[in-house]
């Protein structure tokens, strides 16, 4: 068995007006699983894209098996022996288990007339692939048909394929069961035995003693330790992860009312979440924390009718509901500022002024037509309200920043009033001042009596914008604190499974 070996030195990656790596250096040696944790914002991401090829350090060195490489592509990485699997799969799902594995390197042979695919040889090739990760599944069946750790597993096999010396896994349980993520470690394990580099991003710290045998912290950029397994408590990781905590102080004005605007009762989906029941206060601004894969965000799109609930009821304004539509939930005085702005929450490719008129056309159309004269005129006073800087209202809101694009997000829910607004990651992917922006503009929501259910996996900031907090796990609630009186490491191993 040949141990393979992966070092860093002095990694250091600059975006403007962010250090994101600061002078890492890290070795990972063969035969060892090594978990790397951090807070968001920690450096893990941009630590991964670099090894995977996708982003360029601005300064230091890596080494596979001694070679000093350059990795300018993620063809670069495949090339060096460097693999990784993502969070988000990215399987065809009516391809074959042996065409996913060997995607875009299909064997062919000459056929009569052309060059056709090998149909036997893709099925060898990918058997073999599976047989060295003492995996049984078929490589004829279609990998839509398969569940969710299968699916996994074909991901791995398909980064195996390649022969790596370094398999990066992020997140590669947050949708697996209990038995299901048993026998991941299980595979992960047989890898390890084989010689290869295993690099472990996870936020679930009660797996790590069960998978891992080092753990490595990231903070702000910066390398915190690394630590054997067995000389580690979870209460030490929390420490290396965040510090000392700073609790900040939300406007001493900012107090929710007391009148029920809307009570969830028993809501479940299938898969998703159950028994899920709050009741949410004018003003308040309801925080939900919890750990990837506990149903915050299939609960917010359950509430909104996106997905629509198999159980429970939503009482709003004295109507109760089971949310089928985001039409009727809309009409109710709902508004939904999606996870994934770009492709929820925008249209790319049309002006800020149309995008910021696309959830309350109906308020400002006149018998079924609507005119740019009053687009205009109502874009220009949400562009106000939400501090957007934008120096054209006619350019694509593509050109915006992301932070001014989450503004646009959530200025184009005004024009409706509405008396809910179901907010899922709404500071995800921007910088600290724009960050301080939409915390001011969700404050002045509460202020003006607009509720607010807020997800977010930035749990300082919802000890930083809340009323209150529940905590969900599993796909259930376990919970409620008080940020007034709560750390964040309390908050963050009460979101532990």
């Amino acid at each position: 068995m040949v141990r393979r070996t992966l070092e860093i030195r002095r990694l250091r990656k600059e975006y403007p007006g962010t250090l994101a790596l600061d002078d890492v250096s890290l070795q990972f040696d063969g035969g060892k699983v090594y978990a790397l944790v951090g807070k968001n914002g920690a450096g893990k991401s941009t630590l991964v894209k670099i090894l995977a090829g996708a982003v360029r350090p601005t300064g230091g060195e890596l080494r596979v098996d001694g070679e000093t490489v350059t990795l300018n592509s993620p063809r670069d990485a495949l090339r060096y022996g460097i693999a990784a699997v993502h969070q988000e799969l990215s399987l065809v799902p009516e391809l074959t288990v042996a065409e996913n594995i060997l995607l875009g390197r299909l064997p062919h042979k000459r056929g009569f007339a052309e060059v056709v695919i090998d149909w036997d040889a893709t099925f060898v090739q990918a058997q073999q692939v599976l047989k060295r990760l003492e995996v049984d599944l078929n490589v004829r069946q279609k990998a839509g048909s398969l569940g969710v750790a299968q699916q996994q597993i074909i991901e791995i096999a398909k980064a195996m394929s390649y022969e790596p010396a370094v398999l990066m896994l992020d997140e590669p349980t947050s949708a697996l069961a209990q038995h299901e993520t048993e026998h991941l470690f299980s595979l992960l394990r047989t890898l390890a035995a084989q010689g290869v580099v295993l690099i472990y991003i996870t936020h679930r710290l009660q797996e790590i003693p069960h998978i891992a045998d080092t753990v490595t912290v990231l903070r702000d950029g910066r390398l915190v330790g690394t630590v054997p397994v067995g000389e580690v408590t979870s209460a030490t990781l929390v420490q290396m992860m965040f510090g000392e905590v700073v609790q900040n102080v939300r406007p001493p004005d900012l107090i929710a009312g007391r009148e029920p605007v809307m009570k969830v009762n028993c809501l479940g989906r299938a898969g998703a979440f159950e028994g899920v029941s709050f009741t949410l206060h004018k003003g308040e601004i309801l925080g939900i924390a919890g750990l990837l894969g506990s149903g915050r965000t299939e609960l917010l799109r359950s509430l909104f009718g996106a997905d629509p609930p198999d159980t429970g009821e939503v009482e709003i304004g004295g109507t109760v509901v089971r949310p089928t539509t985001p039409s009727e939930m809309k009409r109710l005085g709902l508004a939904l500022v999606p996870e994934k702005r770009k492709e929820e929450g925008l249209v790319q490719i049309l002006s800020t002024r149309v995008n910021m008129c696309l959830a309350g056309m109906e308020r400002i159309s006149r018998h079924g037509f609507i005119t740019r004269a009053k687009e205009t005129a109502v874009s220009r006073q949400r562009v106000e309200e939400a501090s957007i800087t934008v120096p054209d209202l006619e350019a694509p809101v593509a050109a915006l920043s992301g932070g001014n694009q989450q503004k646009v997000v959530l200025g184009k829910w005004l024009t409706n009033a509405p008396k809910v607004m179901l907010l899922d990651e709404p500071t995800r992917g921007i910088d600290v001042r724009a960050k301080q922006q939409i915390f001011q503009i969700m404050w002045d929501l509460s202020r003006r009596g607009i509720s607010l259910l807020v997800v977010s996996s930035e749990l300082e900031e919802l000890l930083d914008v809340c009323h209150r907090i529940l905590v969900m796990k599993k796909g259930k609630l376990a919970g409620e604190m008080d940020p007034s009186s709560s750390r964040l490491d309390v908050l963050f191993s009460a979101c532990m499974e």
